[in-house]
């Protein structure tokens, strides 16, 4: 296989490991207690696209900055999506200390005081008829506990899901997820799943004349019908990496055909749940209800893995189905964590915050965009931003050395993210995130974004072709 088309379907979800601009970062981490660890990491671990090598070796994260082996700190604006509170938030930390030091763990087949209120809290912030909750180590164990359900529920086994999504990496969220990159050598996944385009505004697959996206949705509702035997759609509500932000009418749309046909709607709110779009979950945002919601990442506070799936009542007849049972199912230390992440978000009043910050954002990319003519498009909800970066605006051709450059010069000076997509910046930064914090970050973005465009020459371009690039 061609090496560079290996390569390109490796940049859908982050970064690439082994280019030139990543060997060159590389060798200038001069410090020799970080190149140590790297090489006995490199010795010890499994390797793995976009794992390895690593960028740098962490010894410290508090609130919204890690720290490396020699004493460099990065604004987080990446996290895996678990760091909406930052690192260490006290608050978070206090409650787990107290529980580990009550009780550390609860086996199976008992229950305990936490884990009761975490879920009687979570479909409290949920509303509506979400109101069943079973709990899980990780989101992708979520996905699965979901996909089961649907089964049971409907007695049909066959999946819509979006190409380009990410859902997990066990093999059975690979089979609805929509990525080359974790599907590929893997042989036969699970039967029965069908992929339909994602509603992507701005380079979509099938785009409409007025540049709306319901029409996306109406591609469900003809697998649904020619396919038959539909049990579920899965999607995230808003997609994470590159930051594809659907309509309102189209996230309306899907749930009437989801209902008309009888389908489940599950929403994968694992990485952008508990505050990131400013509301509690994405979905509140487009005034929709899924039938499952599986959440993760962000639950444990920056500090304990833990997920969960949360359905309606009316769903809760598996009673002699183990949909998780898992070792850590009502795990006393991750509800902790998991309550006391509510509690940070509702005391310091996050989600408002979230709402005035993402407004603050989007004003200040859209002036960059004004300015540089390597940006061709901006979007996003609450403090999930994307720009994605162009060589032209008429071809919208991916500008990945591009991105790359703006990628290792923010790394240098201080602003961690991820590329998606090979072009895509990706930005999100935790929620308690204070103002001067965030503009000291975006005029670091804008720096490298200028600098970029000196280097590849872009402003020459802006004045050769105005009417492409403004």
């Amino acid at each position: 296989m061609d090496k560079a088309l290996v390569t390109d379907h490796l940049r859908s979800e982050g970064d690439i490991n082994t280019t030139r601009a990543r060997q060159d970062w590389a060798s200038r981490l001069k410090h020799s207690g970080t190149q140590t660890l790297l090489q006995r990491d490199c010795d010890v671990f499994l390797h793995q696209a976009m794992s390895t090598p690593c960028l740098d070796a962490l010894q410290a994260a508090q609130g919204i900055y890690l720290e490396d082996t020699a004493g460099k700190r990065y604004m987080d604006f990446h996290g895996n999506n678990v760091h909406q509170l930052g690192y260490g938030h006290p608050h978070v930390i206090k409650r787990v200390q107290d529980q580990i030091a009550q009780l550390p763990f609860s086996p199976r087949r008992f229950t305990n005081q936490i884990a009761v209120e975490c879920a009687e809290k979570l479909t409290e912030i949920c509303g509506g008829e979400l109101n069943r909750v079973l709990f899980a180590p990780g989101g992708t164990s979520a996905i699965g506990m979901a996909l089961k359900l649907a089964r049971h529920v409907t007695g049909n086994y066959k999946v819509v899901s979006l190409w380009d999504s990410f859902h997990g990496a066990s093999l059975d969220s690979i089979s609805v997820g929509g990525e080359a990159c974790f599907r590929q050598g893997m042989g036969p996944l699970m039967a029965g799943v069908e992929r339909i385009p994602p509603a992507v505004s701005y380079r979509g697959a099938l785009p409409s004349p007025d540049g709306g996206d319901v029409h996306y949705a109406d591609y469900l509702e003809y697998v649904i019908e020619k396919e038959g035997g539909i049990g579920a759609f899965i999607a995230e509500t808003v997609r994470n990496t590159d930051v594809q932000v659907p309509s309102k009418a189209y996230w309306q749309r899907v749930r009437e055909i989801c209902d008309k046909h009888s389908v489940l709607l599950i929403i994968d709110d694992i990485p952008n749940g508990m505050g990131r779009s400013g509301e509690w979950f994405t979905h509140q945002a487009y005034d929709i209800e899924p039938d499952i919601l599986c959440i993760g990442k962000g639950l444990g506070g920056g500090l304990v893995p833990i997920a969960a799936m949360i359905t309606k009542d009316k769903y809760n007849t598996a009673t002699q189905i183990s949909m998780g049972h898992y070792t850590h199912e009502k795990s006393p230390i991750g509800c902790a964590a998991a309550l006391a992440t509510i509690e940070v978000i509702e005391q310091e009043k996050l989600l408002e915050k979230t709402r005035n910050d993402s407004e603050f954002i989007h004003t200040t990319l859209l002036a960059m965009k004004e300015k540089y003519p390597v940006i061709g498009d901006v979007r996003g909800i609450g403090l999930l931003w994307g720009i994605e970066l162009v060589k032209d605006r008429m071809t919208k051709q991916r500008a990945i050395d591009e991105a790359e450059a703006v990628l290792y010069q923010c790394l240098n000076h201080g602003l961690s993210f991820k590329v998606s997509q090979g072009n895509v910046i990706q930005l999100s930064p935790p929620l308690i995130i204070n103002r001067q914090q965030l503009i000291h970050a975006l005029a670091i973005f804008e720096q490298a974004i200028a600098d970029v465009c000196d280097q590849y020459h872009y402003c020459n371009k802006e004045n050769e072709h105005d009417s492409a690039t403004l």
